[in-house]
């Protein structure tokens, strides 16, 4: 049974968790795997996503002539929003590329990865492919889940704690500065994908991703520039940017935040720790579309390499499989799911810095 909105879990602290203590967790997660792939659910969908890219390839082309018919006009920021889109969804294929949901050779995803996020989308595959595999291996653990480290937002009270001044001021009001605040993440994740690049950490396949990153970008700019007025086409990167930031921000936020953190040395097996941390968005083929198949968090946590149009299908066999041995199972809508990230933020941000005498929360943390 689903669990109700209002029931969102607030943020963990404890070792134990809830049904986490089973005797053969192993073999738990081995039979449902077992009765996944006997459904044939981890079969390649290669055609699929072929399909996928031929149809954003055609919108993409569909934008690039329709900016050169309408020259410099104020409508070109309805084809910089409509960029901002595709190019999410480009980001999608590159995401689910790199979970080797595509082919099953890994180095044709990762060719297919690599050009995607790189040379269509602009960020660097490597950087997303450290991050997101650390995210997979311990979503909302902390010290190990880089999706909750402390940035901008704090995703626990400990990290709003250390927040003084203006930060502080607006660390208290993060769930309603969030979204927002996502207009600038498009510029974000272009800044992470640089600084690994050109950083001294290790990088694979360096050169080629730098190339791509940076034909990309001055082929981009230059268009851009060549086709518009100074000021319109700093307006265009500025929506495009601002779209794509959104876009991807709101689509990623409703699978984890707002779900119980684990502490850094939980003892919660495979199955409850990617259950219990996930949640799922309830919706149709629209929306198994619009979030790239991210609304099956649980299921894609729980299989990572399943194709988007088994996902599904697999819900129904994990949500069936987890009512049965009591694993609490979160799903709910994409409107419900903002609400409770935005509460949940504004929770935590109650924490922030200022002085402890007018602020309660910060007494509780020995201030």
């Amino acid at each position: 049974m689903s669990n109700p909105t209002s029931a969102a879990p607030a943020v963990t602290f404890t070792k134990t968790v809830p049904g986490g203590n089973r005797a053969n967790p192993t073999t738990e997660y081995s039979s449902l795997l077992r009765t996944v792939r006997d459904s044939g659910l981890l079969r390649r969908r290669t055609g699929f996503y072929f399909m996928m890219f031929g149809i954003l390839t055609l919108a993409l082309g569909g934008l690039i002539a329709g900016s050169i018919l309408l020259g410099d006009s104020w409508f070109q920021l309805l084809i910089a929003g409509g960029l901002g889109i595709v190019l999410t969804q480009y980001a999608f294929l590159a995401h689910e590329a790199s979970h080797r949901q595509v082919f099953e050779s890994g180095r044709l995803n990762d060719f297919a990865g690599r050009t995607l996020a790189n040379l269509f989308v602009g960020i660097s595959y490597s950087w997303w492919m450290t991050k997101h595999s650390r995210h997979h291996a311990n979503p909302n653990v902390l010290g190990k889940d880089p999706d909750i480290a402390r940035d901008f937002v704090s995703f626990v009270e400990t990290d709003a704690a250390k927040s003084r001044g203006l930060y502080a001021w607006a660390t208290r009001r993060q769930g309603y500065l969030f979204f927002p605040v996502l207009l600038f993440e498009g510029v974000n994740l272009h800044i992470h994908g640089m600084r690994t690049v050109f950083g001294r950490g290790k990088v694979d396949k360096r050169w080629l991703e730098i190339s791509m990153i940076m034909f990309r970008m001055s082929a981009y700019v230059t268009v851009i520039f060549l086709l518009l007025s100074p000021g319109m086409a700093f307006a265009f990167i500025g929506v495009q940017l601002a779209v794509f930031g959104l876009y991807m921000g709101a689509s990623f936020a409703p699978n984890h935040k707002g779900m119980p953190i684990l502490p850094h040395d939980a003892k919660v097996d495979f199955l409850r720790r990617q259950v219990l941390t996930s949640r799922n968005i309830r919706g149709n083929w629209m929306m198994d579309t619009f979030m790239g198949g991210l609304n099956y968090q649980v299921e894609h946590h729980l299989f990572p390499n399943m194709p988007r149009p088994h996902l599904k299908k697999a819900q129904e066999i994990a949500k069936e499989y987890c009512t049965t041995n009591n694993v609490a199972y979160t799903e709910t809508t994409l409107t419900q799911s903002y609400g409770i990230v935005t509460r949940y933020l504004n929770r935590v941000g109650l924490a922030a810095g200022g002085d402890p005498f007018d602020c309660p929360a910060a007494t509780a943390f020995g201030r």
